[in-house]
Protein backbone atom coordinates (compact mmCIF):
# COMPACT_ATOMS: atom_id res chain seq x y z
CA UNK A 1 0.00 0.00 0.00
CA UNK A 2 0.92 3.31 -1.03
CA UNK A 3 -0.34 6.06 0.33
CA UNK A 4 -0.03 9.71 -1.49
CA UNK A 5 -1.44 12.42 0.41
CA UNK A 6 -0.69 15.17 -2.36
CA UNK A 7 -3.42 13.10 -4.44
CA UNK A 8 -5.33 11.42 -2.16
CA UNK A 9 -4.85 8.33 -3.11
CA UNK A 10 -3.72 4.52 -2.41
CA UNK A 11 -2.28 2.37 -4.71
CA UNK A 12 -1.72 -1.58 -4.13
CA UNK A 13 -0.77 -4.29 -6.14
CA UNK A 14 -3.95 -3.92 -8.94
CA UNK A 15 -6.03 -1.07 -7.67
CA UNK A 16 -5.91 2.55 -7.23
CA UNK A 17 -8.51 4.08 -4.62
CA UNK A 18 -8.29 8.05 -5.49
CA UNK A 19 -11.30 10.36 -4.68
CA UNK A 20 -14.41 10.51 -6.93
CA UNK A 21 -14.72 12.60 -10.01
CA UNK A 22 -18.07 14.44 -11.31
CA UNK A 23 -17.09 11.88 -13.94
CA UNK A 24 -17.65 8.59 -12.23
CA UNK A 25 -21.51 9.61 -11.77
CA UNK A 26 -22.13 7.60 -14.50
CA UNK A 27 -20.64 4.31 -13.68
CA UNK A 28 -21.23 4.63 -10.13
CA UNK A 29 -24.93 5.27 -11.26
CA UNK A 30 -24.64 1.94 -13.01
CA UNK A 31 -23.24 -0.54 -10.51
CA UNK A 32 -25.17 0.90 -7.48
CA UNK A 33 -28.96 0.64 -9.68
CA UNK A 34 -28.54 -3.17 -8.58
CA UNK A 35 -30.86 -4.92 -5.93
CA UNK A 36 -28.28 -7.55 -5.41
CA UNK A 37 -25.68 -4.57 -4.08
CA UNK A 38 -28.72 -2.78 -2.04
CA UNK A 39 -30.12 -5.51 -0.53
CA UNK A 40 -27.00 -5.63 1.09
CA UNK A 41 -26.31 -1.72 2.09
CA UNK A 42 -27.92 -0.34 4.79
CA UNK A 43 -28.02 3.70 2.85
CA UNK A 44 -27.85 3.09 -1.34
CA UNK A 45 -31.45 3.69 -2.32
CA UNK A 46 -33.07 1.91 -4.79
CA UNK A 47 -33.18 2.30 -7.29
CA UNK A 48 -30.54 4.49 -7.82
CA UNK A 49 -30.72 7.31 -10.05
CA UNK A 50 -27.77 9.63 -11.46
CA UNK A 51 -28.89 12.10 -8.90
CA UNK A 52 -28.29 10.03 -6.05
CA UNK A 53 -24.62 9.98 -7.68
CA UNK A 54 -24.14 13.16 -7.95
CA UNK A 55 -25.11 14.77 -4.40
CA UNK A 56 -23.49 11.49 -2.79
CA UNK A 57 -19.78 12.62 -4.96
CA UNK A 58 -20.51 16.09 -4.38
CA UNK A 59 -19.54 15.77 -0.32
CA UNK A 60 -16.62 13.82 -0.40
CA UNK A 61 -13.96 16.31 -1.22
CA UNK A 62 -15.07 18.41 2.05
CA UNK A 63 -15.34 15.48 4.16
CA UNK A 64 -11.99 14.70 3.15
CA UNK A 65 -10.59 17.73 4.00
CA UNK A 66 -12.44 17.70 7.41
CA UNK A 67 -10.94 14.48 8.34
CA UNK A 68 -14.62 13.51 8.76
CA UNK A 69 -15.27 10.42 5.85
CA UNK A 70 -12.06 9.45 3.30
CA UNK A 71 -14.67 7.52 0.50
CA UNK A 72 -12.43 6.45 -2.50
CA UNK A 73 -12.97 4.60 -5.72
CA UNK A 74 -11.96 1.70 -5.84
CA UNK A 75 -10.38 1.58 -9.45
CA UNK A 76 -8.42 -1.07 -11.89
CA UNK A 77 -4.93 0.31 -11.62
CA UNK A 78 -4.17 -0.09 -15.01
CA UNK A 79 -7.52 1.20 -16.57
CA UNK A 80 -9.22 3.09 -14.06
CA UNK A 81 -12.39 1.49 -14.64
CA UNK A 82 -14.05 1.73 -11.75
CA UNK A 83 -14.99 -1.27 -9.57
CA UNK A 84 -16.66 -0.05 -6.59
CA UNK A 85 -16.21 2.14 -3.26
CA UNK A 86 -15.20 2.03 0.21
CA UNK A 87 -15.05 4.52 2.92
CA UNK A 88 -13.37 4.81 6.28
CA UNK A 89 -15.04 7.40 9.15
CA UNK A 90 -12.99 9.03 11.25
CA UNK A 91 -14.59 9.03 15.08
CA UNK A 92 -11.51 11.35 16.96
CA UNK A 93 -13.05 10.92 19.91
CA UNK A 94 -12.14 7.41 20.20
CA UNK A 95 -9.53 7.67 17.85
CA UNK A 96 -11.26 4.59 15.85
CA UNK A 97 -12.97 4.43 12.38
CA UNK A 98 -15.57 2.12 10.75
CA UNK A 99 -14.82 0.47 6.87
CA UNK A 100 -18.01 0.19 4.87
CA UNK A 101 -17.67 -0.73 0.57
CA UNK A 102 -19.61 -2.35 -2.45
CA UNK A 103 -18.55 -3.76 -5.59
CA UNK A 104 -20.20 -3.70 -8.55
CA UNK A 105 -21.71 -7.57 -8.92
CA UNK A 106 -19.63 -7.50 -12.30
CA UNK A 107 -16.45 -7.24 -10.10
CA UNK A 108 -17.48 -10.03 -7.41
CA UNK A 109 -15.45 -12.84 -6.36
CA UNK A 110 -11.96 -11.50 -7.76
CA UNK A 111 -10.59 -10.06 -4.10
CA UNK A 112 -10.80 -6.52 -5.29
CA UNK A 113 -12.99 -5.59 -1.50
CA UNK A 114 -10.51 -7.84 0.13
CA UNK A 115 -7.81 -5.98 -2.09
CA UNK A 116 -9.09 -2.39 -0.63
CA UNK A 117 -10.20 -3.28 2.80
CA UNK A 118 -6.38 -4.13 3.38
CA UNK A 119 -5.35 -0.85 1.73
CA UNK A 120 -7.71 1.01 3.85
CA UNK A 121 -7.00 -0.72 7.34
CA UNK A 122 -3.44 -0.08 6.69
CA UNK A 123 -3.97 3.30 5.40
CA UNK A 124 -6.11 4.14 8.95
CA UNK A 125 -3.47 2.75 11.32
CA UNK A 126 -0.37 3.92 9.38
CA UNK A 127 -1.80 7.25 8.17
CA UNK A 128 -4.14 7.92 10.67
CA UNK A 129 -2.81 6.26 13.73
CA UNK A 130 -6.42 4.78 14.56
CA UNK A 131 -6.38 2.68 17.47
CA UNK A 132 -9.36 0.63 16.04
CA UNK A 133 -10.97 -0.08 13.30
CA UNK A 134 -14.45 -1.77 12.92
CA UNK A 135 -16.93 -2.58 10.21
CA UNK A 136 -20.65 -4.13 10.37
CA UNK A 137 -22.22 -6.11 7.57
CA UNK A 138 -25.78 -7.84 7.55
CA UNK A 139 -26.20 -11.73 7.64
CA UNK A 140 -27.42 -12.17 5.23
CA UNK A 141 -24.24 -11.34 3.04
CA UNK A 142 -21.52 -13.56 4.53
CA UNK A 143 -19.24 -12.67 1.88
CA UNK A 144 -18.49 -9.62 3.18
CA UNK A 145 -17.50 -10.90 6.73
CA UNK A 146 -15.54 -13.48 4.76
CA UNK A 147 -13.74 -9.98 3.65
CA UNK A 148 -13.00 -9.01 6.89
CA UNK A 149 -11.91 -12.12 8.10
CA UNK A 150 -8.76 -12.05 5.23
CA UNK A 151 -8.21 -8.72 6.61
CA UNK A 152 -7.75 -9.99 10.42
CA UNK A 153 -10.58 -8.89 12.21
CA UNK A 154 -12.54 -10.68 13.96
CA UNK A 155 -16.45 -10.78 15.09
CA UNK A 156 -17.17 -9.04 18.34
CA UNK A 157 -20.92 -9.30 18.18
CA UNK A 158 -24.24 -9.83 16.34
CA UNK A 159 -26.80 -7.05 16.88
CA UNK A 160 -30.35 -9.32 17.01
CA UNK A 161 -33.02 -7.31 14.72
CA UNK A 162 -30.60 -4.06 15.06
CA UNK A 163 -31.96 -2.45 11.27
CA UNK A 164 -34.93 -3.00 8.76
CA UNK A 165 -34.48 -3.18 5.37
CA UNK A 166 -38.02 -4.28 2.98
CA UNK A 167 -40.29 -4.30 6.56
CA UNK A 168 -37.64 -7.00 7.75
CA UNK A 169 -35.58 -6.71 10.38
CA UNK A 170 -31.82 -7.87 9.91
CA UNK A 171 -29.02 -8.92 12.53
CA UNK A 172 -25.64 -6.51 12.12
CA UNK A 173 -22.71 -8.33 12.39
CA UNK A 174 -20.06 -6.57 13.83
CA UNK A 175 -16.19 -7.33 13.00
CA UNK A 176 -13.21 -4.80 14.65
CA UNK A 177 -9.40 -5.31 14.87
CA UNK A 178 -6.92 -2.90 16.97
CA UNK A 179 -3.90 -1.36 15.85
CA UNK A 180 -0.75 -3.32 16.86
CA UNK A 181 1.61 -1.20 15.36
CA UNK A 182 1.16 1.56 17.48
Amino acid sequence: MVYDPQNKTITTNRLVLRLFQKSDAAAVTRLCNNYNIYKHTLYLPYPYSMEDALSWIKRHLDHFKSDKLYEFAITNKETGELYGAIALSNNQNFNNGEIAYWIGEEFWGHGYATEAAQAILQFAFIEKQYHKVFARYFSSNPASGKVLEKIGMKQEGILIDHVRKENRYINLVYYGIINSMR
